[in-house]
């Protein structure tokens, strides 16, 4: 298992108050440093952000590209490899207009927009505005990569470790551990010849982990002002076979991810997630991300992986809609659609759900995906089963939804 990200949590101020970064970024290399002596790999150091409405002082809408850069150039100077600006809120229209605009004026900077959560129900004009980011920001670069760097977001806490959904929201700074996991489920599954026996190896390996984790991180951070908010244990791939959650998943039976035993699948390995003892922060869930899981990305190239089998796996365990190439000219509308759909599982089910969405300019649903990318696996544009709304839905501000009483 490897650590995808050490994440710390601030609110740099506005105009950036620079020693409160840099007292984060002594505590991030001290845990980044402390969990390599142990044996870990760290692969980055990140940081996130409040909601820009909610930071003190506020940052006005117009200066939030200007306060992404000096937050990108602040993060460069003290080592820290990228940066979130915290989420777009429903109770300001005018914050979704500058998400694209804060990318744009970026390399290295993520951000998010909030549209959904049980204490306001699903917001339909928050779920434009995400759309209409989502369809601005693929134009950022010829290729619409863009939306590597933006998630929509659904119940989604603070405290989050992994991107782009990472935010804080007040309260001294903190620090989360976002863990790249699916090589366990894969080895526990591969390797134990009945599924009593790979939970058993499962629960027990990621306690085993959780606590070594834990303890290095707390000593790391007993000198400085920071706290630790937790383990983000999801099962988090990467496009290699022993590193894919769609191994694990077909280890366990499916005989392609997306056919019959795949929700079986993906609910055991959630359990499996449930039972284990941990310190908790983010999703602790299964990533599903299309594009940075090489099993994934070749069974939805052969169609048998589809964006209908990601909302289902969403309704189990899954964390969203991550990294899903759509075709090009799909319309505001549509991606609307498909964001209500995410909204109204994840208020049901009190989940945490991200879309990040990606619409790749001048290609269409079958077209060969490829980007030029270690972290992406090559695979084809997704249909996205999505027209515009009608009826009553298409005249709601608020989708009021309980969640599931059992």
């Amino acid at each position: 298992m490897k650590i995808r990200a050490v994440t710390g949590f601030v609110d740099p101020g506005w105009p950036i108050q620079a020693a409160r970064l840099k007292a984060l970024g002594r505590a991030l290399r001290d845990c980044r440093d402390a969990l390599q002596a142990t044996g870990y790999e760290v692969q980055t150091l990140r940081l996130a952000t409040p909601p820009p409405l909610e930071m003190e002082p506020p940052v006005p809408v117009d200066e939030r590209p200007a306060f992404a850069r000096a937050l990108e150039a602040e993060a460069f100077i003290i080592g820290i490899d990228y940066a979130a600006v915290g989420p777009a809120l429903p109770q300001e229209e005018q914050g979704y207009h500058a998400l694209a605009p804060v990318l744009a004026a970026t390399e290295n900077i993520f951000t998010s927009g909030l549209y959904a959560e049980p204490s306001m129900g699903l917001s339909l004009h928050a779920a434009r505005g995400c759309a209409e980011a989502i369809r601005e920001i693929s134009t950022i670069s010829p290729d619409g990569f863009g939306n590597l760097r933006f998630a929509a977001l659904v119940n989604v806490p603070a405290g989050t470790p992994f991107f782009p959904a990472a935010y804080h929201r007040g309260g001294p700074p903190a620090v989360a551990l976002a863990c790249e996991s699916a090589s366990l489920a894969v080895q526990a599954l591969a390797e134990e010849t009945t599924l009593s026996a790979a939970r058993r190896r499962l629960v027990s390996t990621l306690e085993v982990h959780a606590t070594t984790l834990t303890q290095v991180v707390r000593r790391a951070l007993r000198e400085a002002d920071v706290r630790f908010a937790g383990l983000d244990l999801s099962f988090a791939p990467f496009p290699e076979p022993g590193r894919s959650l769609g191994t694990a998943m077909e280890a366990f039976g499916a005989s392609a991810t997306g056919l019959a035993g795949s929700a079986a699948a993906a609910a055991f390995l959630a359990d499996c997630l449930d039972r284990a003892d941990f310190e908790r922060a983010g999703f602790c869930g299964l990533f599903l991300p299309v594009l940075e899981d090489s099993v994934l990305a070749a069974r939805a190239a052969e169609g048998h992986l589809t964006l209908k089998d990601l909302l289902l796996f969403a309704t189990l365990c899954g964390a969203g809609l991550d990294t899903i190439p759509l075709p090009g000219d799909i319309s505001v509308d549509a991606l609307m659609a498909i964001l209500i759909d995410l909204g109204a599982i994840g208020l049901r089910h009190l989940k945490p759900l991200t879309a990040r969405l990606m619409p790749l300019p001048g290609k269409v649903a079958g077209d060969e995906v490829h980007f030029d990318f270690p972290y992406f696996a090559d695979s084809r544009v997704l249909e996205p089963y999505a027209r515009p709304l009608e009826g009553l839905l298409a005249a709601t501000r608020v989708l009021d939804i309980g969640p599931l009483q059992i």
